[in-house]
């Protein structure tokens, strides 16, 4: 996710101190009105790690991506809670599972680790009614060819996992980070293990350009089932609003337009207004008949 930290979870209110922090907020009070976003795509939301933005920020979108963080213990995890927000916002959820993990390493003996680890993330995902889990693409040295098939086997593993929890697993590319693997090596290998993929149009940006946008969404965009928007600047700057960086959207929409999976806006601010701006730019771009150069 861009720099790949967990988001700030501090996050500025519209009416001061709660005098009861154990209480959630009414999803009624200071709502906002429901979006107007096409019925083919649905929109959500990544909140990190917290509860706190999660219940100040799902209002209107269908479902919110939460971040589960290495080292979690489940067991911590307010699961009531998380469901309680969930139903009163009518969201969906989805969860990210740790960012700093990589997915293979030349070490069996981690590797098994790894996927029982991630095999347990799953399980309370599972639990909790998850419907995606989100995978970085990621190997000790991602340009050693000898760990891709190894990548694949760790894949396949996860994978299992996330079936038996009843999850689907998406791989992402983080190819423009140091562990991540290039576009097309993610490319190949998802589809070499029947793995859907979360498709980060800012990361892609990041590596490759539009142009390496056009190429995987033209290579791959039958394996993508899940996207992460944001927009980005090639100086480093990411997980921007769309609008407020490089990103060509247009690109996206020739490929992508009805498409019919998952849309995950992945800003990192608390601003709503920006939020739902972002949701409805690319609501336009992915609609049937979008000719959006957003």
């Amino acid at each position: 996710m861009g720099a790949d930290t967990d988001q700030d979870s501090d996050s500025d209110s519209d009416s001061g101190p709660d005098p009861d922090p154990d209480r959630d907020p009414d999803p009624n009070s200071d709502a906002d009105p429901q979006m107007d976003l096409p019925a083919n795509a649905e929109i959500g939301l990544t909140v990190g790690d917290s509860l706190e933005r999660l219940a100040d920020t799902i209002s209107g979108f269908d479902f919110a991506e939460l971040s589960l963080g290495e080292g979690t213990r489940t067991d911590d995890l307010d699961a009531g809670r998380l469901e309680r927000l969930l139903a009163d916002a009518d969201a969906d959820l989805c969860v990210h599972l740790p960012f700093e993990q990589v997915v293979a390493t030349p070490v069996p003996e981690i590797n098994d680790a790894i996927v029982d680890s991630l095999s347990r993330l799953l399980s309370w995902a599972g639990t909790v009614g998850a419907r995606k889990a989100v995978l970085h693409g990621t190997a000790r040295n991602p340009h050693d060819t000898d760990l891709r098939p190894v990548f694949a086997d760790q894949l396949e593993a996860i994978g299992a996992a996330a079936d038996e929890a009843g999850v689907e697993l998406v791989v992402e590319n983080v190819g423009h980070q140091r562990q991540g693997l290039a576009l097309s090596v993610l490319g190949d290998l998802a589809r070499e293990t029947d793995t859907a993929v979360c498709f980060d149009v800012g990361h892609a940006y990041m590596e490759d350009g539009d142009d390496g946008v056009d190429r995987f969404l033209s290579d791959y965009g039958a394996l993508v089932s899940h996207l992460h928007v944001h927009d980005v600047r090639s100086r480093g700057d990411t997980h921007l609003p769309i609008g407020a960086g490089e990103v060509d959207y247009g690109v996206v929409a020739d490929h992508l337009a009805g498409f019919e999976g998952t849309v995950a806006v992945e800003v990192f601010t608390d601003d709503r207004p920006l939020l739902r701006d972002t949701a409805e730019r690319v609501a336009a771009a992915l609609a049937v008949d979008s000719d959006s150069d957003a």
